[in-house]
């Protein structure tokens, strides 16, 4: 995988990059950056546990789901539904949500966020739950 940061253009295959993720991890996710630029980040990530009710200030984010299924809400904890291959899920900066339950394994998405994510960029509701040093272990 070529680091994009001074490309014009790359080709990037999402399931490759998604092998390198390691198979456990210490935090709740593990992500590769694919590109990292000021206006949008584009990352593969896998969660290896339930994510508690979080948001991010400084970005909107698409989740496409790669592989695995689970549960995920955005908004309202009622609005909690079922995700699997295929799926895309949306939601603008500051809306909390959540990825409550695995299902099937592994849970792989790939993500473009806008403007770009920090990786600390990140606000549990329940500081308690987590913070970002423990929320996601950057891979390269």
């Amino acid at each position: 995988m070529a680091e994009t940061s001074s490309q014009k253009s790359a080709r990037f295959r999402p399931a490759e990059v998604a092998r390198a993720l390691p198979a456990s991890a210490p935090t709740l996710l593990a992500d590769i950056y694919l590109t990292d630029r000021p206006d949008a980040s584009s990352r593969v990530f896998r969660a290896y546990r339930g994510v508690p009710p979080h948001y991010h200030r400084e970005c909107d984010e698409y989740l496409y789901v790669l592989s695995g299924r689970g549960t995920f809400w955005m908004e309202d904890k009622s609005q909690e539904a079922e995700f699997g291959p295929g799926d895309m899920l949306f939601f603008e900066r500051n809306v909390v949500h959540a990825l409550p339950t695995l299902l099937e394994e592994p849970v792989i998405f790939l993500t473009l966020d806008t403007p770009r994510r920090s990786p600390k960029d990140v606000v549990f509701i329940d500081p308690e739950e987590g913070d970002a040093a423990g929320f996601m272990e950057r891979n390269r």
